[in-house]
């Protein structure tokens, strides 16, 4: 089947001319200029006719206030009357437009105030009675005074919720700072101190002098021979202690080598000195593990 072809109507001719008139596109009409809306920046100039507005999309300013009272008291202030002489007249009035906005949208909302819509009414007509007869040494009771009396606890309660809601609050105004610390499950173990090789050393020396003898002879000792020694009594053992490293019956020379041999393969990062706590006996062990 062809496709079908749309075709403009010619205009027609302006009498008393013999050219023919432009042709103009059929276009669509013009439009009010004036959007009602914008939608994703696009005007919208009429509302949609399958829109759907939910019950509770609009709500009435009124759900602003806390309660009737607090209506009430914003009334008041907000046109400077005193709470002690309030004009029940006015307030009545101005309180009663405030209710009838809310009574076709929310009923449950404004049945609270309605409550109080029916104390205000009662105390203006109060008002417009006679008082009642008193003794002459007692004044006539005010129909207001119930209400200024709770009109002005809840103007107290409100300022004091006021300030306590000014006060900084954790998790509102500040944060906690927490930091983690991860910690090693590894144990560590105290650092062996020069004071600590002094007094280590000064052990084996009075040891050494309380077994040595008194032979005078010259003897030829190597470093290098007894690091070979303190090496080889280390072999095959986890650890061994600081002074069963020196052989305290060879007299005073053979430990002073024996104390700069263990001295130099701590230098060299071989072997190394450690203790299990505070004043605890030294150990010297390998630091690396002989294949």
């Amino acid at each position: 089947m062809p496709p079908s072809s749309l075709s403009l109507p010619e205009p027609p001719e302006l009498p008393g001319s013999d050219a023919p008139a432009p042709v103009v596109a059929a276009g669509p009409a013009l439009i009010d200029p004036v959007a009602l809306a914008r939608l994703y920046g696009e005007p919208m100039f009429a509302m949609p006719k399958d829109l759907y507005i939910p019950p509770d999309a609009l709500k009435v300013f009124l759900e602003a206030f806390e309660g009737p009272l607090d209506l009430l008291l914003y009334l008041i202030r907000r046109q400077n009357f005193n709470v002690l002489d309030i004009p029940m007249a006015v307030v009545t009035r101005q309180y009663l437009a405030y209710v009838d906005e809310i009574r076709a949208t929310n009923l449950e909302l404004a049945a609270e105030y309605l409550l109080m819509a029916a104390m205000l009414i009662e105390i203006k007509s109060r008002m417009l009675l006679p008082p009642k007869k008193t003794a002459a040494d007692q004044e006539v009771e005010d129909p207001r005074a119930e209400l200024v009396r709770r009109l002005l606890e809840y103007e107290k309660i409100k300022l004091a919720a006021q300030k306590l809601n000014a006060m900084p609050q954790r998790g509102r105004d500040f944060l906690v700072a927490q930091v983690h610390v991860e910690q090693s499950s590894q144990p560590r173990l105290p650092d062996v101190t020069v004071a600590d090789l002094q007094q280590a050393w000064a052990d084996i020396v009075r040891r050494a002098k309380l077994v040595q003898h008194h032979v005078i002879s010259r003897e030829e000792l190597s470093v290098r021979e007894h690091m070979s020694i303190v090496l080889r009594k280390l072999q095959g053992r986890k650890f061994l202690e600081f002074g069963d490293l020196f052989d305290v019956t060879r007299g005073m020379p053979v430990l002073v080598v024996t104390f700069v041999a263990l001295l130099e393969l701590a230098k060299e990062c071989l072997l190394e000195i450690t203790q299990a706590e505070s004043f605890a006996p030294i150990y010297v062990r390998l630091a690396y593990t002989p294949t």
